[in-house]
């Protein structure tokens, strides 16, 4: 890997719970925008990281996120 201050970002996990569930990576900065998206189907796993250029992550559809803080369901359970 390159060295750079973003292989330093945290990590989370996101296991679908459904098929296409959406996965949407926004963006640092003045603006917030979209940059990034996934979609899995049931039981495929993602692991994602905040980056210099990701600053949040949007979840759509029923999925298990773990983070450092703890483990939440998304969607409608």
């Amino acid at each position: 890997m390159n060295g750079g201050n973003y292989t330093h970002g945290k990590y989370i996990t996101i296991k679908a719970l459904e098929n296409g569930v959406t996965i949407i990576g926004l963006t640092r900065g003045k603006e917030t925008k979209f940059h990034h998206t996934e979609k899995l189907d049931k039981g495929e796993i993602m692991i994602a990281q905040f980056t210099e250029h990701t600053s949040a992550i949007k979840i759509r559809g029923r999925a298990k996120i773990l983070t450092e803080q703890g483990e939440v369901e998304s969607g409608d359970i």
